[in-house]
């Protein structure tokens, strides 16, 4: 048995997977940072006492995975990792970057209030051109920006709102405005990044991004809430639990950074 890496030949488990195994807890536990070169094949081959070519397979396995990223010509590196996106409890910005272990903030880039447009209005079901308060940020964990987020708000809801940096506005809607959310229809897209979200999200333009629209509703099914925003796509994936309701049912989780065009899902919010 290695001592460095508690790896069994006498078990039935490839030693790549084992290898694997211990590399992944400890990339989970911080030992390497996000963007950190990892030592070379030839090194990680004498700390765990095993060939370079098993080391090579835990390492395709684990670059499978999301967790390093292999450069040609230059070497392995900590993957940033994702933040999954799915059904869930319902929380804030704020929440679900804690359970990540990262903090969240904000810099608003501009909130005023406006004549809605056709679709806003739409969204929120409201009158043509009534008005509505609109809030701009970018949303960062980590102090990285993930997303840009515009919140579209009935103004007769929220009278005299003035937002902040670095604040759950649900944390306020509640508390100042007596506003509850409820539940919440998302549509997702698959995008390119034009110059101006490039810039504010520090990525290429052109680069894939999701950009989302989001409606959240009141217990009474008022809508009170749209939310249009461009989310990484390097920093987010999508989850999804699919479930048929005919006979013989099995329920299918997908997992995956693909970016299906206008797929659409029931959930519990987590954009403000």
């Amino acid at each position: 048995m290695s001592i460095a890496g508690f790896l069994d030949r006498d078990l039935a488990v490839p030693l790549y997977h084992q290898l694997q195994a211990v590399l992944k807890v400890e990339l989970e536990s911080g030992k390497w940072r996000p963007d950190e070169q990892l030592p070379n094949e030839t090194k990680l081959a004498e700390l765990y006492q095993v060939s370079k070519i098993t080391v090579r397979q835990a390492l395709q396995e684990l670059a499978g995975l999301g967790y390093i990223r292999r450069e040609h010509g230059r070497g392995t590196f900590v993957e940033r990792r994702k933040f999954d996106e799915g059904p869930r409890e319902l929380t804030s910005f704020t929440e679900e970057m804690r359970r990540h272990e990262l903090v969240a903030t904000s810099r608003v880039l501009w909130q005023r209030r406006v004549e809605a447009d056709a679709k806003v209005a739409d969204a929120l079901r409201l009158p043509a051109k009534s008005s509505v308060f609109v809030l701009k940020r970018v949303r960062l964990a980590a102090s990285e920006p993930v997303s840009i987020q515009t919140a579209h708000i009935p103004a007769a809801f929220v009278p005299g709102l003035e937002v902040t940096e670095n604040v759950s506005l649900y944390e306020v809607l509640q508390r100042r405005y007596h506003l509850y959310p409820a539940r919440a229809r998302e549509t997702y897209f698959a995008a390119a990044a034009d110059p101006a979200a490039a810039e504010l999200l520090g990525i290429p333009a052109g680069a894939p991004v999701f950009t989302v629209e989001r409606v959240t509703l009141l217990a009474n099914e008022k809508p009170y809430e749209f939310v249009q925003s461009v989310v990484r796509g390097d920093r987010y994936s999508i989850v999804l639990d699919l479930i048929k309701h005919a006979g013989g049912e099995r329920m299918l989780t997908l997992r995956s950074a693909a970016k299906p065009r206008g797929r659409r899902r029931e959930l519990l919010p987590s954009g403000v």
